[in-house]
């Protein structure tokens, strides 16, 4: 850590001092965004957007190259710069943004009103894999389809995850098409195809990759955190009845590859250093990972000290003015494998690694009710339905209905940092 992370460093710009915004002084996430069609990067500070190409000549070093880079309309390059670079333009932000600057006019004129702006998906995300690496999340969906063995024998000794799809990749905010697809409701039944009954969301973390790997060169796991480039949240859509009819032998497919969204701030490595927390302590008699997932620092400092938040508003609730309301909220630090273990396992056979490829964490659910990461869960498969304060009462979404994630680290003697919310509103599907 180092004076960025002062829990006591304020801005002069008075929004990002405010305790309840997102986008402090501590934080300085990366973005996209765009303003009367013109779209480059940017960092959020409060309620504003540092349009650093404006300001490009102010860095100097190897800042001025990361800087350089924010004038492109994705952040894969950005990413891809080395960690000496990103330290050191976070490091020059800071200055600039902090009290004490001298830069303030320059910056000023550079800022963009984040309510003016239009934002995007953070890169151009060349493959998107998605994880399964909550052991409360496995263990409640197991209990639904297998009661007497919920977990598979491999998931302690493995980070599950499958092959996901790059490019029904959406940001916040786009509406999601109820998705169409084979199911057969019972064994006595022919299958059918029609809409789904069933759909329902999963709230993730996501992880860009940002120095790669080279093919056929894995990564070791006390270096593979210097992989990650930063963190987003991703809600993973998901048709149950679609996917509990097509998910043997090969796993999701059609299920979940009509639309994931992402959040678009990229909250970095370098700013949730603070919030490192040890690994998930595993129950004695759990398998200790094999030699390639597992290391003295990871068991220290694997987890992450992030809460995952879910709420949900229907139509009636947007129509009356009521704001959203609130269904679970789970901790990351509960996570069975950690970010670091998912991208060494990704690479430990030799797969290459690109920079703004997206690793996603799988559902964040914890150990008690109301932390529970998917109306899967929550309802028991539709058996318990959830009870909404309006009356209403969903099994699984109803068309109209928008899902809304947070995200925030906050601990003792730390500033709070948040990651701003990934939204996502169901709609009717096309009509044929």
């Amino acid at each position: 850590m180092n004076e960025t992370h002062d829990a006591n460093l304020k801005s002069w710009l008075e929004s990002a001092n405010d305790p309840a915004s997102d986008f402090p002084i501590q934080n300085l996430p990366f973005g996209v965004f765009s303003t009367e069609g013109k779209r480059r990067c940017g960092v959020a500070i409060g309620d504003q957007i540092v349009d650093v190409s404006r300001v490009a000549d102010l860095f100097t070093g190897g800042a001025k190259e990361v800087a350089r880079g924010c004038s492109g309309e994705i952040l894969n390059p950005v990413m891809a710069q080395p960690d000496a670079n990103l330290s050191a333009f976070r490091a020059q932000l800071s200055a600039m943004l902090s009290t004490e600057t001298k830069r303030r006019v320059a910056l000023e004129e550079a800022l963009v009103p984040m309510a003016d702006a239009t934002l995007h998906l953070p890169a151009d995300v060349g493959d998107y894999t998605d994880f399964y690496a909550s052991i409360y999340h496995a263990t409640n969906v197991g209990k639904l389809f297998r009661p007497d063995n919920p977990l598979l024998p491999n998931y302690k000794h493995v980070p599950i995850g499958y092959h996901g799809r790059a490019s029904s990749l959406v940001p916040s905010g786009t509406e999601i098409v109820r998705p169409s697809g084979q199911t057969r409701p019972s064994e006595k039944e022919p299958p059918k195809f029609g809409p789904s009954a069933a759909l329902d969301y999963e709230a993730e973390v996501g992880f860009f990759v940002g120095a790669p790997n080279a093919l056929g060169a894995p990564v070791p796991i006390d270096e593979a955190s210097a992989h990650i480039f930063g963190f987003c949240l991703v809600n993973d859509w998901s048709a149950r009845d679609i996917q509990s009819w097509e998910y043997q032998p090969l796993g999701p497919f059609l299920a979940k590859n009509f639309a994931t969204t992402v959040s678009p701030w990229v909250v970095t490595r370098e700013a949730v250093e603070p919030f490192r927390v040890p690994a998930f302590l595993r129950p004695e008699g759990d398998p200790k990972p094999l030699s390639y997932l597992s290391s003295e620092r990871e068991e220290k400092e694997g987890g992450l000290d992030l809460t995952i938040e879910v709420l949900i508003r229907t139509s009636i609730m947007r129509e009356g003015g009521l704001r959203a309301a609130r269904i679970s909220r789970a901790s990351f630090s509960d996570m069975y494998w950690t970010t670091a273990q998912m991208l060494a396992h990704h690479a430990s056979n030799g797969c290459n690694l690109r920079s703004g490829d997206l690793l996603a964490s799988g559902t964040v659910s914890g150990p008690e009710d109301g932390q529970q990461g998917c109306l899967l869960e929550i309802t028991r498969r539709g058996a318990v339905p959830l009870q909404l304060p309006t009356g209403e009462e969903r099994k699984f979404l109803h068309d109209g209905d928008e899902v809304i994630l947070r995200g925030w680290f906050e601990r003792e003697g730390c500033a709070r940092i948040g990651m701003g919310e990934c939204s996502g509103t169901v709609v009717a599907r096309y009509s044929s």
